[in-house]
C-alpha cells in the first residue's frame, strides 16, 4: 500500500485548496504501465470516498490526454514576443541561487533539460525567484509556482475550459517528502478561483493574486525586494 495527496477545490477552505491523503494499492515499476495501474487505484480509492466528485491525474503518466497536456512540462506560455516555453522551464529558469542565477539561459531548453540543468545544484542555496523584472519569495512556498501554472493555464483557451468539469486532482509522481510545488495543487487552486469568481481578478496584476492568496503569512520586504514597474504580463 501506498499514499499519495489528492488535490481537491474547496471554496469555504482560505487556502482553497483541500489536500486528502488517498492510501491505495501501489504497483512497483518504472514502466508507464505500472504507473497507470497505480494511477487507477488511487482513483479507485478517491472515488470510494468522494463519489460525487470528478478526478484527474495531471502528469506525464495520465491515461487521458487532458492530464498529459496539464503536465507543467508540456503546459506551455506563449509570449507577447512569440516565444514559447514551458511552466517547468519559466519555474527552473527563475530560481535565484546564493551563488547564480536566474539561468535566463534556461529558456531555450526542454523541460526536462532545464530542470536537470546541474547549476541548479551547485550553486548554492535558493534565496528566492526573479520571473523577468519581477522578485518572488520563498515563502509562501507555492506561491510563484502557483502563478505561473494558472497563468500558463488561463492563456491556453481549450485546455482552461476542460479542466473545469473537474474538481480534485492527483499527480502519481509527487512525494511531499521530496517536493514542495505540484501541478495537481495549482491546477485545484485554479479551479476554486474560477468557482468563486476571482479568477480574472487574480489574473489581472500580480498584486491582486498576492492580495488574494497570502491570507495567513505575511511577506516582508527582506523576502521579496521591490521590484521596478512590472512588464505586462508573459512579455
Amino acid at each position: 500500500m501506498a499514499t499519495r495527496p489528492v488535490f481537491i477545490s474547496v471554496l469555504s477552505n482560505p487556502n482553497y485548496v483541500d489536500i486528502d491523503d488517498i492510501e491505495f494499492e501501489w504497483f512497483p515499476g518504472f514502466s508507464v504501465k505500472q504507473k497507470q495501474r497505480s494511477i487507477a487505484s488511487l482513483h479507485e480509492s478517491f472515488k470510494h470516498k468522494y463519489s460525487s466528485l470528478n478526478i484527474l491525474e495531471i502528469s506525464s503518466k495520465s491515461e487521458n490526454e487532458l492530464g498529459v497536456a496539464l503536465s507543467a512540462f508540456n503546459l506551455t506560455i506563449e509570449t507577447k514576443n512569440n516565444k514559447s516555453f514551458s511552466v517547468e522551464t519559466a519555474f527552473q529558469s527563475s530560481k535565484v541561487f546564493e551563488h547564480g542565477g536566474p539561468y535566463i539561459d534556461l529558456f531555450g531548453r526542454t523541460s526536462r533539460e532545464a530542470k536537470k540543468d546541474p547549476r541548479l545544484k551547485t550553486s548554492g542555496k535558493l534565496i528566492r525567484f526573479q520571473y523577468f523584472n519581477r522578485a518572488w519569495p520563498l515563502e509562501p512556498k507555492t506561491l510563484f509556482y502557483d502563478w505561473l501554472y494558472i497563468n500558463a493555464l488561463s492563456l491556453n483557451t481549450d485546455l482552461s475550459k476542460l479542466i473545469l468539469e473537474y474538481d480534485a486532482f492527483s499527480d502519481i509522481e509527487f512525494n511531499p517528502e521530496k517536493s514542495i510545488n505540484c501541478q495537481a495543487r495549482s491546477a485545484a487552486l485554479y479551479i476554486s478561483l474560477h468557482r468563486k469568481g476571482l479568477l480574472n481578478h487574480v489574473l489581472e496584476s500580480t498584486d491582486n493574486y498576492i492580495n488574494t492568496l497570502v491570507t495567513t503569512k505575511e511577506i516582508s520586504s527582506r523576502e521579496m525586494p521591490a521590484p521596478p514597474e512590472q512588464l505586462d504580463l508573459f512579455s
